[in-house]
């Protein structure tokens, strides 16, 4: 499914980030073929992330490629709390409850590899 133009709409609450790195954020395998390239409203996507959330990138990586991607991203200025290494490459799920109040704690956006995030725009809604 490619990402049409559209907004996560979030609460004012601060929220976890988790990413796949490799077809979400930068083209697949590219670091194998020489160097890694950002997709597509990606940087913009990862800049716009609300001051005080925790950013968590998930990749299936060897855990050899660490300081070479690390570097990459912080050549970027983009701030990341954590990034994940040997990660699977079958789904990742996320399960959380809905609160009382009717928030739902639990989205899932799902771009077709390579490319991007251009359109998708998060808005808080208070």
């Amino acid at each position: 499914m490619t990402v049409v133009p559209c907004d996560l709409r979030l609460s004012p609450l601060n929220h976890t980030w988790v990413l796949d790195f490799d077809g979400t954020l930068v083209r697949h395998n590219g670091h194998k073929r020489g160097e890694d390239e950002w997709l597509p409203g990606a940087l913009e996507f990862l800049r716009s992330i609300p001051e005080g959330d925790l950013v968590i990138l998930l990749t299936a990586r060897e855990e050899t490629y660490r300081e070479r991607t690390e570097a990459f991203i912080r050549a970027a200025g983009v701030r990341v709390d954590a990034v994940h290494f040997n990660v699977p490459m079958g789904e990742r799920i996320l399960i959380n409850d809905t609160k009382p109040s009717g928030l739902t704690c639990a989205h899932a956006v799902a771009p077709t590899r390579d490319e991007g995030l251009e359109g998708l725009r998060i808005v808080i809604d208070p």
